[in-house]
């Protein structure tokens, strides 16, 4: 029998192309009809601020009924939300919130193939019990609650049919259009974000890779007294399945923690961060707050592997280096470590004091014993270097991003994101000691 048509593949590649090129459209039309209002007496900044809220609902709510490349730029994008002027966050708050887990579900019908494909006809067998209606919902696939014929409960993770045609339309669709999202993240290029994701698309493809990865962390920090990272139970190319944890999410810890939890959480998160490229050689590059939760004891459990760095030598001593010699003022020796590592040029003839004063304000957790992230903090970094007009925003263009930082910089983006929505007190500095080859000399 034929799969019902809004569960179609063509169908549905052809409804999400429709959708995406609607936003275009929608908010060009706003921008005309805020010109009228301007004409009949409104100001340019009331103008703006609503032209930005009706525009923020239209763009989320598309990117929120899509799985696939749109949803997983969604949430890339949404750990970004702190950035935004608190005048204009209102309406993209909810909107984002909503990007981190819902995804309409697939049937029963079709889960149930997908499992008989990857796991064989028996597949009821390995199961003494298994959760028809999905737990949750990722980019590319949902995740059922099950228990495994051991007794184990676990998570099972089935990829939607379709999925890699999907995220290649999606992101094509995306790329088109890319400049609207830019006021999303100012300071932020949106386009090396969606070159990256279909980069890495094949590789997230294959939930092996991603097992792969699950039990390399599972490995490095087992019995940790602070991390929880499920064990692998079994995997396919189109099915993974993982202990199951269950605990509180960030997502609901930004809305509503008490203070001592928002600095556990955050502190707990830089930790995670920046100490897996020592003890894994990897680093978790999927930073949004759907990812992680608190355990009733207080570790962290840190799920979704799909999208991972590979730093076979930890992280690049480069890295430490250039952020102490801007926490410590050294203009000219900056300079010369960064040509070193490609972060300047050849041809480039940026100022060694424009570069320090671009960098150091990023460089102020680091400065104290305690530093408190904050969403005020992040939109006056995020304005900075986002004004065009500014001399921040010309230096910032006349840097290089070397292609091995690449992932890193965007998780440490993403991670600062969520730790400026927790709003959390934390030792960085401490951390940073510990933990980032370079910092430290």
């Amino acid at each position: 029998m034929a799969e019902p048509a809004e569960h179609s593949l063509p169908s549905r590649t052809s409804a999400r192309a429709a959708k995406l090129a609607s936003l275009p459209l929608g908010i060009a039309s706003r921008a005309v009809g805020g010109w009228g209002k301007r004409l009949t007496g409104k100001s340019a900044h009331e103008v703006n601020a609503d032209l930005q809220a009706k525009a923020a609902e239209q763009l989320f709510e598309v990117l929120g009924t899509l799985k696939g490349g749109a949803m997983k730029f969604g949430q890339a994008l949404s750990v970004f939300e702190a950035a935004i002027p608190e005048e204009y966050a209102a309406p993209y708050r909810e909107a984002l919130t909503r990007l981190q887990s819902a995804a309409p579900p697939m049937p029963a019908k079709q889960t149930h193939r997908v499992l008989r494909e990857q796991l064989g006809s028996g597949w009821p067998k390995r199961f003494a019990e298994f959760d028809d209606e999905p737990a949750a919902a990722a980019s590319i696939g949902q995740v059922h609650r099950a228990v495994w014929h051991d007794g184990r409960i676990v998570a099972v993770k089935v990829q939607y049919p379709g999925a890699d045609e999907a995220l290649r339309s999606d992101l094509r669709q995306l790329m088109r259009f890319s400049r609207l999202f830019q006021a999303l993240a100012p300071g932020t290029e949106v386009k090396p974000l969606l070159a990256e994701l279909s980069a890495r698309m094949d590789e997230e493809l294959d939930y092996r890779g991603e097992a792969n990865f699950q039990r390399a962390f599972a490995a490095a920090y087992d019995g940790d007294p602070q991390f929880l990272v499920p064990k692998v139970v079994a995997s396919s190319p189109k099915v993974v399945i993982t202990e199951w944890v269950d605990g509180t999410p960030l997502a609901q810890i930004i809305k509503a923690g008490e203070q001592e939890t928002r600095n556990l959480a955050g502190r707990l998160l830089l930790e995670f961060h920046y100490s897996s490229p020592a003890r894994a050689r990897l680093m978790h590059s999927d930073p949004h707050p759907g990812n992680f939760m608190l355990a009733e004891d207080g570790r962290m459990c840190v799920i979704d592997y799909g999208a991972v760095a590979r730093l076979p030598d930890g992280i690049p001593y480069g890295l430490g280096h250039i952020i102490r010699l801007a926490l410590d003022g050294e203009a000219t020796e900056l300079m010369r470590v960064m040509r070193e590592h490609r972060f300047i040029t050849a041809g480039s003839k940026v100022a060694a004091g424009d570069v320090l004063d671009y960098l150091a304000p990023f460089t102020e957790p680091l400065a104290a014993d305690q530093f408190r992230f904050n969403r005020r903090w992040l939109q006056e970094q995020a304005a900075r270097i986002g004004d065009v007009g500014s001399k921040d925003f010309r230096t910032g263009r006349a840097l290089n991003l070397p292609a091995e930082y690449l992932l890193i910089h965007r998780t440490t983006a993403g991670n600062t994101g969520i730790l400026c929505q927790l709003e959390a007190e934390v030792a960085a500095r401490d951390i940073a000691e510990r933990w980032v080859p370079g910092f430290t000399g």
